[in-house]
């Protein structure tokens, strides 16, 4: 039995990027994306129904400010009480998993999605898209972008900027490019104390 490509895509598989089945889904996922945008504060119902349209699976208090952007949409899984700020852009050939209690910073990027090494192989658009996870109570912070594979753990801390290339381990403040574990997460860091 051949495979499609959009289940070649899912199988983490070569596949063509430009297949025209990939091509109708990503025109569905930006006449949603580009609907989104358009709206306000005060089209929370708008919002929730695109939501809801556009993802394969949202939580309750979702908030994501324009200009969102994602490739495909149904790729895309969000847990509850998450916020995005500004500018984020989501390139989902792979599943993208975000967890509850997570916040992104303005310009947040993850890309799921390599093209080829093989200059034939790339001009024949042939891609391969690994999963993206982010945890629990994680926070990513301004102008971070996160690599195809890569799985950032419970409550840790991505700093501004970095470029994640591989897993994060829970609990731990991790920043620069390529991104690095600085340090674990402890009771010091309370400002508020018990």
């Amino acid at each position: 039995m051949t495979m499609t490509e959009w289940e070649k895509m899912l199988a983490g598989l070569p596949q063509n990027d430009r297949a025209p089945e990939l091509e109708a889904r990503r025109l569905t996922a930006k006449r949603l994306f580009r609907a989104y945008n358009k709206t306000t504060e005060e089209d929370a119902e708008v919002r929730e129904g695109i939501k809801q349209k556009l993802f394969r699976s949202v939580g309750k208090n979702v908030f994501i400010e324009p200009d969102f952007i994602c490739e495909m949409g149904n790729n895309i899984t969000i847990g509850d009480n998450v916020f995005m700020n500004f500018g984020c852009i989501i390139f989902d050939m792979g599943e993208v998993t975000i967890s509850s209690h997570v916040m992104f910073g303005p310009r947040v990027g993850i890309y799921t999605t390599s093209h080829a090494f093989d200059p034939e192989e790339r001009i024949a658009n042939v891609v391969v898209s690994k999963p993206v996870k982010i945890g629990d109570r994680v926070w990513v912070a301004a102008d971070v972008k996160i690599l195809q594979g890569v799985t950032v753990g419970n409550d840790s801390i991505i700093g501004a900027g970095s470029v994640v290339t591989h897993d994060i381990p829970a609990g731990v403040i991790a920043a620069g490019n390529p991104c690095r574990v600085i340090r674990k997460i402890t009771e010091q860091d309370r400002w508020v104390k018990k």
